[in-house]
Formats: structure tokens, C-alpha cells, sequence
């Protein structure tokens, strides 16, 4: 098990854990809770090594076999499975062995090797590791492309399957789940559900919390303070706690009012002197309560729209895609990934876009968000219509070099000012502010910001600009539990229309009222809620299967019967070679068992004359060896020129 006891934990001058204690148990799935910056990446890197405790005592069973998915961004011409593959330390470690023990010779450690080999299942490493890449959204074409070939976020993906694929019995996982779309974070639970190690993971998806954890770990005011159960459990129980504190708090209070009333009244008074002082030591002695000091919680709102257009926009047989490439043949046609949409958005809805990866979904929102335009058919915007757009890749796009203050000011004097608004620098401060952008941090190139606080700064400029049509894909990548709630309370006080996209379930849940599917090329209603989704994600994964193995099976079935080639008799020459050739291997068997046995009787106590002796017999049995060892080598060159 792990065990931390009064361990003190800094980094630079920050103390992240003080004096903190926790257990865990083997087999235990653990959801490690606490608001960004609390110190949740430093307790992992305790674990992993790379931070040692400044006092206390910490324990790990050190047979235990750990895995982690790695941060830094992969940078390899190795294809996609073999990247994974690589990730399997025990078959590594497997296949060195072998190439060494093929390298020295040595008959017995070959034997071992090989069989550490297979026990490391070498015979199906290339089936687990597709499997993973599958499970997290690759298509089956995508298999053997090179790790470079793939953007940030999908390389992250294929980190993430590197480590699952490493055996392990302690897993650490840190926001898992940011590049996942929903059918990719279906099938991660599933899989973690199963896995037997003991499990630690970072996430502020509490849905994801809820299917897989069994126990929480909550890290506040530098302490660690452990809850049976997942995370809807754990706020229950916290919730009760506090208030029980702070009821525990308001009471003894009360008392110590009433006996320091006492105390300020008779201290005087000669007659009540004692009485008095025995009050002062009861004061004294008391144990103190601490108050419940909750943090703020963050909120903002979107502002009333100006105006509301009705219909917000109408699609007429519209396809949405790709054009060519810049570099693409005269003539090459367009991509197009879904057709024929027509579809009308209506003032007030709250549209939630589902569908497996690759259907379509972020396609379909660039278009309506006028980053991409549509292949054919029509798409009619409402008169005044103000789309807010949060992309998937909008982080990247802030300017790193830039502060928080210079993106709202070149907002301001590129797009104008929304009515309502102010442009004036002291106003765009004070908007700031309210998103906790206040002080130095105004001032701080983005570069150096957090996720999170690099989301919530694009969520501050879409608030800024008023919109009317809010379009979210993946908003809530990077935001911690607390601005996740903040944004859904806003969305659902929202006045306009929301499209959202997200594998935030318990988001999708709390702000749609609607979904549409994005799926085979086209978009229709989905008549169901999430759970239904969930199971038909299950069923498409399966038929996706199935297909594969049905086309597999076909083509096999359609290849042509290729005659089978006339073979001739091998000649007298030929037959003599190969009996030479078993006479020969029977030979070298015999004198490497009497080797072997020489060998054996060498390790054991014997006087220096028989030693030199066996000494002898082993040299000239190696002697031997060699020369028989040229023979076949010989032979088989002339059975192998014989047979062509």
C-alpha cells in the first residue's frame, strides 16, 4: 500500500502539503480532487520520484511497476503501433534480453530469453497495442501512420495508449481525458474499469470520477483528507461536514462569548476571583474550531443579447467539408464529410452535437462559425446575428507574447464595441477583473498561464463581444470543476442559442435540451438522452468491428487461387546433404550435453588436479564444437544453393 504520514511537500517556496497523512489501499481507484494549484500534479510527482517529501514519511512498495502517460509531445518518424508497442517496458526489456543473448552464443540464456519473451506476450503486443489505439478514436487506416503525421491533440491520444499499455500495478493518470471525444471517453472508462492495479487519476469530469473511482483523496489547505466513494460521495459527505464544522463552529462560539462575558464581569470582584480565573483556564484549555473558510466560488453571466434574430440561421441542402489542398492537382474535388443538411437553429434553443469521431461534428460547427465555408447548398444567417465561437484549438491561438489587457484592447479596436460595452482601457480592466484577472495578472504574457486560465480567458472575450449564437466545441478542456460549473449556470441563464459540443456529460446534461447526431455523412435528431448515446457508441464500436472482420473475411475469400507450385524431387545430392546435415546437428546436441555436464561438475568442490582435468576435457569438447559448428554452416549453405 501507499503511506504518507505528516509528510511536508514544497515546491520553490510554496508549501503544497503540510504535516498532510493518507493511505491507499492496493486495487483501490482513487479520484484526486482539489482546486487548481491546490498541489494534485506535486502529489504525483511524489509518487513517480521526481519530488522528494521535506519531512515525513512516504512508502511505496518498490516491487511496484508504475505507468503514467508522458507530457512532453512526441517527436517520432515510428509509426503509431510500434510507438505503443514501445510503451510495453517488460516486452522492451524482453527483446533486449534476446538480441543479447543471441549476440553472446550462450544456448541457455537464449532458451530464458525466449521464454521471457512469450511470457511478455511478444505474440499478441501488436493486437493489444492496435486495440488501444482504436479504443481512443484512430481510424484502422491510421495504424501505420508515423507519430508526426498526427496533430498535438491526437499525439497526446497515443501517449495515453502508450501507457495503458504498460503492465503496471500503479497507474497515474493526469486529465486523461482532455483530448477525448465522448465515444473515446466511453471506451477509456470501460477499460479502466477492468484494469486491476491501483489506480490514481487528476480529472474534473465528475461523470468520468463517478464511473470509475471507488474512493477520493482531497487535497486542501495542504492537507489530505481521505472519502470513501466517487466524487458525487465525496461532495455529499464534505458538504455535511462543513456545515456540521461550521454549526460546531457558531456553538463553541457562543460559549466563548458567554465565559469571556463571565470573565470581563466578576475579574474584579474579589469574592468571584476564582471563579473567574477557572473560566479563563477553561478558555484556555478549549480546543478551537476553525471557521469554514470555503473559497469564492467563480461566476460570470452572458449579457442580454442586443437582439435576437428568429431563425438564428437556416440550412438548405447544405454540404460541409474541406476544399482541396492549396497544393492539390487543377481539378481535385472537395472533401466532404456530411450533406444534404437542412436544418433551421431557433432562437432560444440549446442544441447538444453528438457523434463519433470523425463524423463531422467540429466541420459542422466551423462552417456555422464562418471558419470553413460550405461546399454547396445554402447557409442563411438572421439579420444581426453574433456568434461567439470557442474552438477546440482557440488556446493556440491567443498570442503568447501578448497579456490578458492587450488581447481585449486589439479585440476592441479590430471587431468594435458591442453596445453595452465600454472600450475605454480602465473598463477593459475592470471586465478582466471579474473573470480573476486582476493585479500582475492583467499584465502577464499568456504564454506563461495555465490551461485553464488561458480557456478562461477566451471565455472573457467571448462574454465581451454580447453574443447571440454562442458555438462551443470542447469548451471545457483545462477548466477545473469549479468554472465548469460557473459555465453552465451561465449557459443556462443564457438568453440566445447554444451549440455546444463536449464530452462533459454532466454539462451536456445540465444545458441541452436537444441533440442532434452527426453521423454517416449527415445530421438528424437524436431521440434519446446521453445514456442512450453511451449504448449506441457501444453498438457502433461493435459494428465497426465486425465490418472490419467481415471485409477481412471477404477479401480472403475473393483472392484468387493461386495454383500450387510443381515440386520437384530433390535430388540424391541434395538427400545426402540434409542426412549429412541431421547426422551432424545429432553430433553437436551430443558433445554440448557433455559440455554441459562437464560444466556442472566444474562448480562444484574439487581438488586443483581433477580441475584441471575437466578443465582440458571442456577445452577440447569446445574445440570440437567449433569445427562441427563450421561444418553446418557449410552444409547448410549448399543445402539452401541445392534447393534453388
Amino acid at each position: 500500500m501507499i503511506i504518507l504520514k505528516g509528510v511536508t511537500l514544497r515546491r520553490s517556496a510554496k508549501v503544497v502539503l503540510d504535516n498532510a497523512s493518507a493511505t491507499l489501499n492496493p486495487g483501490e481507484k482513487v479520484g484526486l480532487v482539489g482546486r487548481n494549484g491546490a498541489g494534485k500534479s506535486s502529489l504525483f510527482a511524489l509518487l513517480n520520484g521526481t519530488l522528494h517529501e521535506d519531512a515525513g514519511d512516504f512508502s511505496i512498495p518498490a516491487q511496484w511497476r508504475m505507468a503514467q502517460v508522458a507530457q512532453d509531445m512526441p517527436e517520432t518518424e515510428q509509426s503509431a503501433t510500434d510507438f505503443v508497442i514501445e510503451g510495453d517496458t517488460a516486452l522492451t526489456a524482453a527483446q533486449a534480453e534476446v538480441h543479447a543473448a543471441e549476440a553472446s552464443g550462450d544456448g541457455e540464456r537464449m532458451a530464458y530469453a525466449y521464454m521471457a519473451l512469450h511470457d511478455a506476450g511478444a505474440h499478441d503486443a501488436q493486437a493489444r497495442a492496435q486495440a488501444l489505439i482504436l479504443g481512443l478514436g484512430f481510424k484502422t487506416t491510421e495504424l501505420c501512420n508515423p507519430v508526426n503525421s498526427f496533430s498535438g491533440g491526437w499525439r497526446m491520444r497515443l501517449q495515453l495508449a502508450r501507457a495503458l499499455m504498460c503492465p503496471s500495478d500503479l497507474l497515474l493518470l493526469d486529465e486523461p481525458t482532455n483530448h477525448l471525444d465522448l465515444d473515446a471517453l466511453v471506451w477509456l472508462e470501460a477499460w479502466l474499469k477492468r484494469y486491476a492495479g491501483t489506480l490514481l487519476v487528476i480529472s474534473h469530469d465528475r461523470e468520468f470520477l463517478d464511473a470509475i473511482t471507488d474512493v477520493t483523496l482531497h487535497i486542501d489547505n495542504a492537507k489530505l483528507t481521505r472519502y470513501g466513494g466517487n466524487y458525487s460521495t465525496f461532495e455529499d459527505t464534505r458538504a455535511l461536514q462543513m456545515e456540521l464544522q461550521q454549526n460546531a463552529y457558531a456553538k463553541q462560539q457562543d460559549k466563548i462569548a458567554h465565559l469571556q462575558k463571565f470573565i470581563a464581569r466578576f475579574k474584579a470582584k474579589a469574592s468571584k476571583a476564582k471563579q473567574a480565573q477557572s473560566r479563563v483556564k477553561a478558555l484556555d484549555r478549549m480546543e478551537k474550531i476553525a471557521p469554514v473558510l470555503a473559497s469564492a466560488d467563480f461566476t460570470f453571466e452572458f449579457k442580454e443579447p442586443a437582439n435576437l434574430p428568429n431563425p438564428m440561421l437556416a440550412m438548405d441542402s447544405a454540404c460541409f467539408g474541406y476544399p482541396p489542398p492549396a497544393d492539390a492537382p487543377a481539378g481535385t474535388p472537395p472533401t466532404v464529410i456530411v450533406r444534404g443538411v437542412s436544418k433551421s437553429v431557433m432562437a432560444g434553443q440549446r442544441i447538444g452535437i453528438l457523434g463519433a469521431n470523425g463524423q463531422g461534428k467540429s466541420t459542422l460547427v466551423k462552417t456555422i462559425a464562418r471558419t470553413l465555408a460550405p461546399i454547396s447548398g445554402d447557409v442563411v444567417e438572421g439579420k444581426g446575428l453574433n456568434i461567439g465561437y470557442f474552438a477546440q484549438q482557440e488556446l493556440d491561438v491567443l498570442r503568447p507574447l501578448d497579456n490578458p489587457l492587450e488581447h481585449m484592447v486589439r479585440m476592441a479596436r479590430e471587431g468594435g464595441v458591442p453596445a453595452g460595452q465600454s472600450g475605454r482601457e480602465q473598463d477593459l480592466r475592470t471586465f478582466l477583473g471579474t473573470f480573476n484577472f486582476s493585479g500582475d495578472m492583467v499584465k502577464q504574457p499568456v504564454g506563461t498561464m495555465s490551461g485553464g486560465e488561458k480557456a478562461r480567458l477566451v471565455l472573457c472575450m467571448i462574454v465581451w463581444q454580447r453574443p447571440n449564437l454562442l458555438l462551443l466545441d470542447e469548451p471545457t478542456n483545462h477548466l477545473d470543476l469549479a468554472t465548469r460549473e460557473a459555465l453552465a449556470m451561465a449557459l443556462n441563464e443564457f438568453e440566445g442559442t447554444v451549440m455546444l459540443v463536449s464530452h462533459d456529460r454532466s454539462l451536456l446534461r445540465s444545458v441541452c435540451d436537444e441533440f442532434w447526431l452527426v453521423s454517416h455523412g449527415g445530421i438528424e435528431p437524436f431521440d434519446g438522452d446521453l445514456d442512450d448515446y453511451q449504448r449506441y457508441l457501444l453498438d457502433e464500436a461493435k459494428r465497426v468491428r465486425e465490418s472490419v472482420k467481415a471485409s477481412q473475411k471477404a477479401a480472403k475469400e475473393a483472392a484468387p487461387v493461386v495454383a500450387a507450385p510443381v515440386v520437384k524431387k530433390d535430388s540424391a545430392e541434395l538427400k545426402a546433404l540434409r542426412r549429412d546435415l541431421g547426422r551432424l546437428e545429432q553430433t553437436i546436441l551430443e558433445l554440448q550435453t557433455r559440455k554441459h555436464g562437464l560444466e556442472a561438475r566444474l562448480a562444484s568442490t574439487r581438488s586443483a588436479q581433477e580441475i584441471g582435468e575437466i578443465g582440458v576435457q571442456v577445452q577440447a569438447l569446445t574445440d570440437e564444437l567449433a569445427g562441427h559448428e563450421d561444418r553446418w554452416l557449410d552444409l547448410s549453405e549448399r543445402i539452401e544453393a541445392a534447393s534453388a
